[in-house]
C-alpha cells in the first residue's frame, strides 16, 4: 500500500491487524496540504483490530466500511471527518471507542453496536443522519456537546453505564423509543427543535432532563427511580406512563445555562409561540409520585388518571377556563362565570347540539367523555388543591363537579331540580353576586308585598277597660288592642316604605320587627325570615370560599 496517493481505496475486509494501527501508516502517504491522512474508498468489513486504532484526524472521501469489525482495544476516531457518512452497523469496541469532534457528512450508521467501554461522542457532529438502533453501551456514553442536524435514532438502543446528553442539539426529531438506561442519564441541557421521543423508554437509575423541546413524547415509558424534568417550548406526552418514585415535571422561566455560566442557544425554537410547558395528556398515569410545577393544563387530557386526588400542583398551573365573552345560544343571549374547567369539559360542551360558540374542541385521540365520568375527576382534583390548602382554587373543582353532577343522565328528576336551584340561588354556594341579587329582589318584593297587604291601614290602639266596685276597693282593667285592619287608599307612601323596610331587614337578620301586621302581612314576614336569611348565608360562604385558606 506504499504507493498509493492520498484518496485511494483500502481495501481489509477480514484482515486481522495484530499490531497497533495508525491510519497515515496504513497509506504511508498524507495529504500534502494538512498532513493528516485521506482514503477514499475504506472497506474494514470483519475486520479484527487486535490492538490500538488510531484514525485520529482522519478524512475519509467515501463512504468507509466497518461493518462488523472488531476493535479489541482503544480506537481514537477524534477529529476524524466522514464525508460520505460510515457504517459501524454491528462493530464490537471492547476498548474505549473516541469520536471526540468527529465530523460525520452523510449518514452514520451504528445500528447493533456494542461498546464494552466507554464511549466519547462530545462535540461530534453529525449533518446527516445518526443510526444508534438497537446499540448497546456497557461503559458510559458522552454525546455531551454533539451536534445532530439530521434525525437521530436511539430506538432500542442499551445504557447500561452513564448516559450524558449535555449542551447537544438536535436540529430534527430524537428518537430513544424503547431504549433503556440503567444507570444514571443525564439527557441536557440540550435543544430539539423536533420532537424528542422517549416513548416506551425505561429509566433505571436516576434521571435528570432539562430540555428545550418543541415537543416531547412519553407514551408508556417507566421510571423506576426518582426523576426530573425541567422543560422549555415543550407540549409534553405522557399517556400510560408509570412513575414508581417521585418525578417532577417543571417549566423553566429562564434559558438553561451551561457549566461555564453561559446561556444554552435556542435560535433554532425562536418560531416558538413561548417558552411554557404544555401537558398534553396523562391518561393511564399514577398521579400518586407525580408534581407539576408551573405547567399549563389547559389542553391536558386527565380521564383515566389514577390517584389524581394526590396529584401535587406547584406554582402557576394554569387550566381551561369558560368563555367570558357573552355568547348566543340561537336567539337566547349566554354568559358563563369564569372559573377553571377540564379540556374533556370543553370537549364536551362543544360537541352538544345547540352549544354555545366558545368551547373548544375535541383533539384527536381524546375519548369521547360525558358529565358521569367527568365529576369524579373534578372532585379528585378538588380534594388535590384542599389538601395542598389552596381552597379558593378548589371551589372551581367544586363548581365543575356540581355541574357534571346537574347534567349527568343517572340522578332522579327531583335531584336534579334540586341541584338547578342550588346553582340558580347561588352558584352552588360559590357565586356571592348571586346570591346576593337574589337577596335584594326577595327583599324588593317583600317590601312591596308589605306596604301593599301586610301593614294594617292605622296602627291598632290599645285599650284599657274595668270596673270599679261600688263600696270601693280594687279595681281591675283589662288592656286590649283592636285588630289591625287591612290597608285602604293610598298604600305606598313614605311612611309605609319605611315600616316595611325595618321589618324587611330584621327578617334579613331573622329577627321579629315588632311592628303590628295584618294577617297577610305575618306570612309574608315569616316566608322572609326563612328564606332572605338563607340567602345571606349562602353569600357569606360564598364569599368564605374565596377568602378561606
Amino acid at each position: 500500500m506504499a504507493g498509493l496517493a492520498p484518496g485511494s481505496a483500502v481495501d481489509h475486509r477480514g484482515t486481522t491487524f495484530t499490531q497497533p494501527l495508525l491510519a497515515s501508516l496504513l497509506l504511508a502517504v498524507c495529504d500534502l496540504a494538512t498532513g493528516h491522512p485521506r482514503f477514499g474508498i475504506a472497506d474494514f468489513c470483519s475486520a479484527t483490530f487486535q490492538a490500538g486504532a488510531d484514525f485520529g484526524s482522519a478524512t475519509f472521501q467515501g463512504r468507509p466500511n466497518f461493518r462488523r469489525a472488531t476493535f479489541q482495544a482503544g480506537v481514537d476516531f477524534g477529529l476524524a471527518t466522514f464525508q460520505e457518512g460510515v457504517n459501524f452497523d454491528s462493530a464490537t469496541f471492547q476498548g474505549l471507542a473516541s469520536f471526540m469532534s468527529a465530523s460525520f457528512l452523510g449518514s452514520a450508521d451504528f445500528g447493533s453496536a456494542s461498546y464494552q467501554s466507554d464511549a466519547w461522542f462530545m462535540s461530534a457532529s453529525f449533518q446527516g443522519p445518526a443510526w444508534f438502533m438497537s446499540a448497546s453501551f456497557l461503559g458510559s456514553a458522552n454525546f455531551d456537546s454533539a451536534a445532530f442536524s439530521g434525525p437521530a435514532w436511539f430506538m432500542s438502543a442499551i445504557f447500561r453505564g452513564d448516559a450524558w446528553f449535555g449542551s447537544a442539539t438536535f436540529q430534527t426529531d430524537a428518537r430513544f423509543e424503547s431504549a433503556v438506561f440503567e444507570q444514571e442519564v443525564s439527557l441536557g441541557p440540550l435543544v430539539c427543535a423536533g420532537r424528542l421521543k422517549l416513548s416506551g423508554a425505561v429509566f433505571g437509575g436516576p434521571a435528570t432532563l432539562l430540555i428545550a423541546a418543541h415537543r416531547l413524547e412519553c407514551r408508556r415509558t417507566r421510571w423506576s427511580s426518582t426523576a426530573s424534568l425541567q422543560l422549555r417550548y415543550a407540549t409534553v406526552d405522557f399517556d400510560h406512563a408509570v412513575f414508581e418514585y417521585p418525578l417532577t415535571i417543571a417549566a423553566q422561566a429562564a434559558a438553561f445555562t451551561l457549566l461555564d455560566g453561559r446561556a444554552i442557544d435556542e435560535q433554532m425554537l425562536a418560531h416558538a409561540p413561548d417558552a411554557g410547558v404544555r401537558i398534553a395528556t396523562l391518561r393511564g398515569v399514577d398521579a400518586a409520585h407525580l408534581v407539576l410545577a408551573d405547567v399549563d393544563l389547559a389542553g391536558c387530557l386527565l380521564l383515566g388518571t389514577v390517584h389524581l386526588d394526590q396529584l401535587r400542583l406547584e406554582g402557576a398551573c394554569t387550566f381551561d377556563t369558560t368563555p367570558t365573552a357573552v355568547q348566543w345560544r340561537g336567539r337566547r343571549p349566554v354568559r358563563f362565570t369564569p372559573r377553571r374547567t377540564l379540556a374533556e369539559e370543553q370537549h364536551w360542551r362543544a360537541s352538544r347540539p345547540g352549544a354555545a360558540p366558545g368551547w373548544n374542541t375535541a383533539v384527536l385521540g381524546a375519548w369521547r367523555a360525558g358529565p358521569l365520568q367527568l365529576a369524579p375527576v373534578y372532585r379528585a382534583l378538588r380534594k388535590a388543591f384542599e389538601d395542598g390548602k389552596h381552597e379558593p382554587g378548589a371551589a372551581d373543582f367544586y363548581y365543575g363537579e356540581m355541574e357534571m353532577r346537574r347534567h349527568a343522565d343517572d340522578i332522579p328528576r327531583s335531584e336534579r331540580g334540586l341541584l338547578t336551584a342550588y346553582w340558580a340561588l347561588s352558584g352552588y354556594g360559590l357565586r356571592a353576586s348571586r346570591a346576593l341579587c337574589w337577596l335584594a329582589a326577595t327583599m324588593l318584593v317583600t317590601i312591596v308585598l308589605l306596604m301593599g297587604f301586610g301593614l294594617p291601614q292605622d296602627t291598632p290602639k290599645q285599650q284599657a277597660t274595668g270596673t270599679v266596685p261600688a263600696g270601693g276597693g280594687k279595681v281591675t282593667f283589662e288592656i286590649g288592642k283592636d285588630d289591625p285592619l287591612n290597608p285602604a287608599g293610598d298604600r305606598f307612601t313614605g311612611k309605609r316604605f319605611e315600616k316595611a323596610l325595618s321589618v324587611t331587614l330584621n327578617s334579613v337578620v331573622f329577627r321579629s320587627s315588632g311592628q303590628d301586621l295584618t294577617t297577610t302581612g305575618t306570612y309574608i314576614e315569616m316566608t322572609s325570615r326563612l328564606v332572605e336569611p338563607a340567602l345571606l348565608a349562602l353569600a357569606v360562604l360564598a364569599v368564605r370560599g374565596r377568602i378561606k385558606r
